[in-house]
């Protein structure tokens, strides 16, 4: 594996199926034009189209080996996600990498995808945060930019209390519409049922991105509360048996075009198909296996920002074997091969 030349970097800043079908793409437009509307008016338009929206895939940001954004290669994406039947993207999100980006490159991103694409599919910036003050400020900036809605999570690390968690949120759906993210694998706490009942009291409120399995997704469904599964190996079985609206997904960045027959209809066989690749998906933390599976069928360059590096030989040698049969169905493939460990980029600093 190499290491990229060391590039002096910014502490991260606080910044100053074919094409969509033309009733939706009038239905993102109209939403679109949110900031020069009523708040109340502008989240109406919002969650008009949102909950038409069954497939949201969370993008996997592409580097070049400088360790840059590589804006060619997510533009290709987008448009094969957008080819293939996907409604929304998450900018930013975990597998994104948002994480690792500085807030101005953060909101950079958010700004070409809506600028490019916003007028056909629901463009949803990551900008939560553990910092209430970072929530606020990034929010204000993706909306600025003209997302469409945010994804707010519970502060990790530090954590609050529960009445805390509440507050956090709020304050960030004062902002404007947002989808809260409950995901306590990685923040290492919980948002309850009772909390997102509360939280659903919010005029900004769209939903829930639900990771806790398949109990919440129904409880929430038989109540009212929209919510897309997390978790793609549960995804087909909550949307069609749970009552869940959709998915957040990480697969459909390589099946775009098989997450979204699942959203659509009922297949079993098809959900059947898919589970260990799921398995495999997550068999390290995400979004290193999608990295590397990506990179592996030469959708994007082999870089990884640390501190992800990529999945270890023999289990590169798994996804060419449960990549392989799926050739056909992941578009812009250049077929599927292993990539040596010398030829993998580790960027410490990126640009």
């Amino acid at each position: 594996m190499q290491l990229a030349a060391h590039v002096p970097v910014a502490p991260r800043a606080r910044c100053g199926a074919a094409a969509a079908p033309r009733a939706r793409a009038v239905r993102v437009r109209a939403a679109q034009s949110w900031m020069s509307q009523r708040p109340d008016a502008a989240t109406d338009d919002i969650r008009d189209t949102i909950k038409h929206t069954r497939l949201i895939t969370a993008l996997k940001t592409p580097y070049r080996p400088d360790g840059s954004i590589d804006m060619a290669a997510y533009d290709r994406h987008v448009e094969n996600q957008l080819a293939s039947g996907v409604e929304g993207f998450i900018v930013g999100g975990t597998t994104g990498e948002g994480q690792l980006m500085h807030w101005d490159e953060h909101v950079m991103l958010i700004a070409h995808t809506v600028n490019k694409f916003g007028g056909r599919a629901i463009v949803i910036g990551n900008t939560g945060s553990n910092s209430t003050r970072e929530a606020l400020h990034a929010s204000e900036q993706g909306f600025n930019v003209g997302m469409h809605a945010s994804l707010q999570i519970n502060p990790y690390y530090g954590k609050t209390s529960p009445k805390g968690i509440v507050s956090h949120i709020s304050a960030a759906l004062d902002v404007g519409p947002g989808i809260v993210y409950n995901v306590p694998g990685r923040t290492g706490q919980d948002i309850r049922p009772d909390l997102i009942r509360t939280l659903a009291e919010h005029p900004n409120f769209l939903g829930v991105k639900e990771c806790a399995g398949r109990e919440r997704i129904k409880t929430y469904s038989a109540e009212g509360i929209m919510c897309w599964s997390g978790n793609d190996d549960e995804c087909h079985d909550s949307r069609h048996y749970d009552g869940g609206l959709g998915v957040i997904s990480v697969g459909s960045n390589i099946l775009p075009g098989v997450w979204a027959e699942m959203m659509k209809q009922e297949s079993p066989e098809l959900n059947a198909s898919v589970q260990e690749l799921c398995d495999w998906l997550f068999h390290e933390p995400n979004p290193i296996p999608v990295n590397t599976a990506m990179a592996m069928l030469g959708l994007c360059e082999p870089v990884f920002r640390l501190p992800y590096v990529p999945v270890e030989q023999d289990q590169r040698k798994k996804g060419i074997e449960l990549l392989t049969p799926f050739l056909d169905r992941i578009p812009g493939a250049k077929g599927v091969r292993d990539i040596g460990d010398e030829e993998w980029v580790l960027v410490r600093r990126a640009p």
